[in-house]
């Protein structure tokens, strides 16, 4: 019988990391720093495993059949999804991500469309998010190559609760002071254009890919994105983050209690992001804490979440 599973993440360190997963949403870790924790991955570069247990996501997929996916994943040959959350200490580079097409004939892997939701920042914290205007690809190329790239992109300033949905070919950057929950394509293929001219511990400053990053960049400002508002609901309300092709994303503010359902359409993953709550199935209680992270197969059914807390819930549509 199937019931909804507590993952644990594979976690990355990386030079601009910090330390308020561990410290704010108990993770654990012999990393110094936590930049990443990878709550929901099929992706071999971290694996998402089931609590208490030897086994990966990918191995509960394998071992119970495709149908814990949810019919809607049936069009996708991999898994379609890959939700991190990140802690921004420092600034991160200035990257972008490229489409499917020219990923797959030019690194032998998908794409990455990815949405960031803000869980919380610094009072000034900014963010980098396309151009200020539009500029034509020789600029963008002097520009990298004269160090003066952040005189033409896009600074932001966020607030907790912001939303940003960033399509392949966006240019950006999280800045320093952040921390969010990333829902995006099942992609570890990022492009790296200005990293401040930093150096890891070795000394060694970090790969660009600046041929690449010129081939892909959108050379405008990014469209603005508005997210819906929420719909109110008995006992909690729910609004819609983010919706694409790889996946759809809701913001559930729970205050008392909220009856849902996973349908045999696709399965939903659980991110807590505040707060504490009880999950309730036909099956299974389980109490739920910031940070908790939650497969529920494809197909389960009706289930209660009772407390006080917000939740990112992910699905496919």
């Amino acid at each position: 019988m199937i019931s909804p599973l507590r993952l644990k993440p594979a976690f990355k360190e990386y030079l601009w990391g910090g330390t308020r997963l561990r410290d704010d949403f108990g993770k654990e870790c012999d990393f110094e720093k936590i930049a990443e924790s990878w709550e929901l991955s099929c992706h071999e570069d971290g694996l998402s495993y089931i609590e208490n247990s030897e086994k990966t996501l990918n191995d509960y997929i394998s071992e119970s059949g495709k149908s814990v996916l949810g019919s809607n994943c049936e069009r996708f040959d991999s898994f379609p999804v890959l939700i991190k959350l990140i802690d921004a200490a420092d600034k991160l580079s200035v990257q972008v991500h490229p489409d499917d097409s020219y990923a797959m004939l030019n690194d032998g892997g998908y794409g990455k469309t990815e949405m960031w939701y803000i869980i919380d920042c610094e009072e000034d914290a900014t963010l980098l998010y396309g151009f200020r205007e539009e500029i034509t690809k020789d600029e963008f190329y002097k520009s990298i190559r004269d160090n003066t790239l952040l005189d033409y992109v896009k600074s932001v300033k966020v607030k907790k609760g912001d939303v940003f949905f960033i399509k392949s070919g966006t240019l950006h950057a999280i800045g320093k002071g952040i921390l969010l929950a990333e829902i995006q394509q099942n992609s570890n293929t990022t492009y790296r254009i200005y990293d401040y001219g930093r150096t890891d511990r070795d000394g060694k400053t970090r790969e660009l890919h600046i041929d690449k990053a010129c081939d892909v960049t959108a050379l405008s400002p990014a469209e603005p994105y508005q997210i819906s508002p929420a719909e109110q609901h008995k006992g909690y309300s729910s609004q819609l983050l983010s919706s694409c092709s790889c996946f759809t994303a809701h913001l559930l503010d729970i205050r008392d209690e909220a009856e849902l359902n996973t349908d045999t359409t696709s399965f939903e993953h659980l991110l807590v992001t505040e707060g504490n709550a009880v999950l309730a199935g036909s099956n299974c209680s389980m109490a739920l804490k910031k940070g908790d992270s939650i497969f529920i197969p494809a197909g389960y059914g009706r289930y209660s979440i009772r407390g006080n807390c917000f939740i990112i819930k992910t699905r496919i549509d």
